[in-house]
């Protein structure tokens, strides 16, 4: 992290790693959903005029009129909002190039998930085509204060692709909304044409009985631009 860099921080809670960030970067936005813990951040951010605190639910952020915007995201996420904040972040805010957040376990386990197994999801596609792991290490329950009952991971990942078009995203959603089903089942659910899905998976060299989760992640975006759907 350098002087140039604007962070988007969720979770400030008390301002005790919101305010080395301030000292590290040019601008830090630093989402607290409690506002019970209002006058010990702000009392941590004295003097830090390169911080903007927002108060609310994370998921309510317009990321896309933050101003600056942010290049980097650090985070400790609850097991509810870590997966769809972080997807929502790579999509909606191309200037993010790297991520640093703590999740549980499974969480991370679910997004570096290899293909044909069963933590593989649509979440998982999207990141892989998206941003790439570039440290991960298990944080010990008793570094928490209260104790929590699962384990953590610290996880950072980098950018190394612009968003997905949103037509891919709707398709890898569509694709995993039904993943016991054959992929050509489940897309025609969300209004694919059946027929259609089963010869563009032959036109990739893919079984046309496959289901979601036998794919690769860069065959969402061959089987989106073969179909066209959705526009």
């Amino acid at each position: 992290m350098g002087p140039d860099d604007v962070v988007l921080e969720i979770g400030a809670g008390v301002g005790v790693l919101t305010r080395s960030l301030a000292t590290a970067a040019r601008h830090v936005h630093a989402v607290e959903l409690d506002r019970r813990l209002e006058p010990a951040l702000l009392e941590a951010l004295t003097g830090c005029e390169n911080v903007q605190v927002l108060w609310g639910d994370a998921m309510d952020v317009p990321l896309e009129a933050l101003d600056p915007q942010p290049t980097r995201m650090v985070a400790n996420l609850p097991y509810d909002i870590a997966t769809p904040i972080v997807l929502e972040s790579i999509a909606r805010v191309p200037q993010i190039a790297q991520w640093c957040v703590m999740v549980q376990k499974e969480v991370a386990q679910r997004w570096t998930a290899a293909s044909g197994t069963k933590a593989f999801s649509g979440a998982t596609a999207q990141m892989a085509l998206t941003v790439a792991p570039t440290f991960r290490r298990s944080v010990g329950r008793e570094v928490f204060m209260p104790r929590p009952r699962v384990d953590s991971t610290l996880i950072a990942f980098e950018r190394i692709a612009p968003p997905l078009p949103s037509g891919a995203r709707q398709l890898i959603r569509a694709a995993f909304a039904h993943r016991r089903k054959t992929l050509a089942t489940g897309l025609a659910m969300g209004g694919a044409d059946r027929d259609a899905v089963r010869s563009a998976l032959e036109t990739l060299g893919r079984d046309p009985s496959s289901r979601a989760g036998a794919l690769e992640p860069g065959d969402f975006i061959a089987l989106h631009e073969e179909l066209g759907w959705p526009s």
